[in-house]
């Protein structure tokens, strides 16, 4: 019996609850929704909203044909870019082409000059020296150093030993200060 007690107090609790519920609705008019009249009673909707007003339609028109050119212009534009790209991409690969092509010819140029260089420098070597001495005094000091440098120290100095003492000289300076302004770092 004792467990009838507290279930029987669960359950009037409730109930007034139920109750309570109940009241509050009759008192704030909730419970009209539920009163309303069937379907067929009720009104249709257009009978409520009167047809627009001839401005506002006219308004929603022009707005309508305004949203329709922008949309065009939006398209053209956007068509318009994507061609741009397209020309644009073309011509980043011709230009790459090229400056492959560039680089090719660059890198055939420079190994054509120096294997000339190369070459004289092997001719040089070859000459008796006096003979080569005659030669490098007649060249631009410059030249002649950037000759010497390049051959063998036993070929440079039997033709230096053969210039005049200034021209030695001067071959000697310009080849001690070739990296004299070299970062050391």
């Amino acid at each position: 019996m004792t467990a009838q007690g507290p279930l029987r107090g669960v359950l009037l609790f409730l109930a007034g609850l139920m109750l309570a519920s109940g009241l509050i609705r009759l008192g704030t008019g909730a419970g009209t929704a539920q009163g309303m009249p069937p379907a067929a009673e009720v009104p249709p909707v257009a009978a409520h909203c009167p047809t627009p007003p001839a401005g506002l339609m006219a308004a929603l028109q022009e707005r309508e044909q305004r949203l329709a050119t922008r949309e065009a212009s939006l398209a053209e534009r956007q068509a318009s870019h994507a061609l741009a790209e397209t020309v644009i991409a073309a011509r980043i690969a011709e230009m790459v082409a090229a400056e492959n092509a560039l680089a090719a010819t660059v890198a055939r140029v420079d190994g054509a000059a120096e294997n000339d260089i190369v070459r004289l420098t092997a001719v040089y070597e070859a000459m008796k020296p006096k003979e080569a001495a005659l030669l490098f005094e007649a060249m631009a000091a410059e030249f002649a150093a950037g000759f010497l440098a390049r051959m063998r120290p036993e070929a440079a100095a039997a033709v230096l030993s053969g210039m005049t003492p200034q021209g030695a000289y001067t071959v000697s300076v310009l080849l001690a200060g070739r990296n004299a302004l070299a970062p050391l770092d």
